[in-house]
């Protein structure tokens, strides 16, 4: 158990030192000072948890230099030592924030009883505050998650309304190029123009079939893939899927896998988050940057990283991130989709993402996968005793 660190404050040394070695044999951490002035730039430097302060001090005296350890140290608890004065000084200082006051001469069992209560006094109201912050760090959190639940509801309503008339809209697009094409509209005014036109016709209806297919994608009830994955494959194939947009923007791509990278996962969701990641990080780094990707073996799970040196993300967008439809990318650059669905396919797979940025020095975002998915509670899969195949292959233990 840590000792009670305590500054004992008076100017009167002969009645100070005796005081303080006989606390100092009944277990507390004792400091002094001879004056205020010196106790204020002693409680700079130093945690205390109770001061033990004389009131009558040539200087500043006591009630004054309790007002600024007040002021300037907030939760240190203080103990006035009154002397030759009435007891109004005490009083005085109650009022002012003391925890109590005692008259000289003390008895240091009394003293020592005081130096307590003002210590659990301290340490209440310590944990009170650490209560406080982690209810509102928690109301935070559902306020958020039930905006998210409600932006995803909406989202993917408006989805399924939007999808019918896609349909139609590139239907009808292609009809009309296939009149466009036909040999009596040859000549006809403009005929380049209306072909570009439906170019874009059809370029918007796939950019918008893509959101509506990722929102969608995020709410399905997956149905589960899961097989033996190596995710360094799935490195390979992202980056030979992403490689030539790297090359065109001079940015080096490379991939560092260390021990065992086979895990029983969904191999297909897996690769969807990282082509998001991947593509995240080609269009935040400049010309003359790197993006690694990075498979580490943690035993039971494995860390999955994608790291950039690009232009990083400034704190204040940190929690904003993971939310639908946030983007800082250009207008049609971004949906603000990729994030948000890449962390809830981890979550689906049992495992946590996190990032790490700091602007102008990239950021690196981490996923932790299980090596296997834990099975529902009570149930016996095939899908288990895979599982179990993997970490004992891991382990170099014989599979039962």
């Amino acid at each position: 158990m840590e000792k009670i660190r305590v500054l004992l404050v008076d100017d009167e040394a002969d009645f100070r030192r005796p005081i303080a070695k006989r606390l100092d044999r009944r277990g507390f951490e004792i400091h002094e000072a001879g004056s205020g002035e010196e106790a204020l730039d002693y409680l700079e430097a130093n945690p205390i948890d109770v001061v033990v302060l004389d009131v009558k001090m040539p200087g500043l005296n006591g009630i004054d230099t309790m007002a600024r350890i007040k002021e300037r140290f907030q939760g240190i608890e203080v103990i006035l030592l009154t002397g030759h004065s009435s007891t109004e000084d005490g009083v005085e200082g109650i009022k002012q924030g003391a925890f109590d006051y005692l008259t000289k001469p003390i008895e240091l069992t009394h003293l020592a009883g005081k130096i307590n209560q003002a210590t659990e006094k301290r340490r209440r109201e310590i944990e009170k505050k650490r209560e406080a912050e982690f209810r509102t760090k928690m109301e935070q959190q559902m306020v958020a998650t039930e905006r998210l639940a409600s932006l995803g509801t909406l989202s993917t309503g408006i989805a399924h309304e939007i999808d019918n008339p896609l349909a139609i809209i590139k239907e009808s697009a292609g009809y009309m190029r296939l009149v466009l094409n036909k040999d009596e509209m040859s000549g006809i005014p403009r005929q380049k123009d209306l072909s570009n036109a439906v170019d874009k016709i059809e370029a918007a209806v796939d950019r918008t079939r893509r959101i509506t297919h990722q929102l969608l994608g995020f709410v399905r009830k997956q149905e589960k893939s899961f097989m033996e994955t190596d995710l360094k494959a799935l490195a390979d194939e992202t980056l030979e899927f992403l490689g030539k947009e790297a090359r065109q923007n001079n940015i080096e791509i490379s991939i560092e896998a260390g021990g065992e990278r086979v895990i029983w996962s969904n191999p297909y969701e897996i690769r969807q988050v990282l082509i998001n990641l991947v593509t995240n990080a080609i269009h935040a780094t400049p010309a003359g940057g790197r993006i690694t990707i990075r498979i580490e073996d943690q035993g039971e799970g494995v860390a999955l990283t994608v790291a950039d040196t690009g232009s990083g993300i400034p704190k204040e967008n940190l929690d904003k991130i993971f939310e639908p439809f946030f983007t800082t990318k250009p207008p049609g650059q971004g949906t603000g989709l990729g994030l948000y669905v890449s962390r809830g396919i981890v979550g689906r797979l049992g495992g946590k993402m996190r990032v790490d940025s700091r602007v102008g020095r990239g950021t690196k975002i981490v996923i932790e996968l299980p090596r296997c998915q834990p099975p529902v509670e009570g149930e016996i899969t095939d899908n288990e005793n895979i599982c179990y195949e993997i970490l004992n292959r891991i382990k170099g233990e014989p599979e039962s």
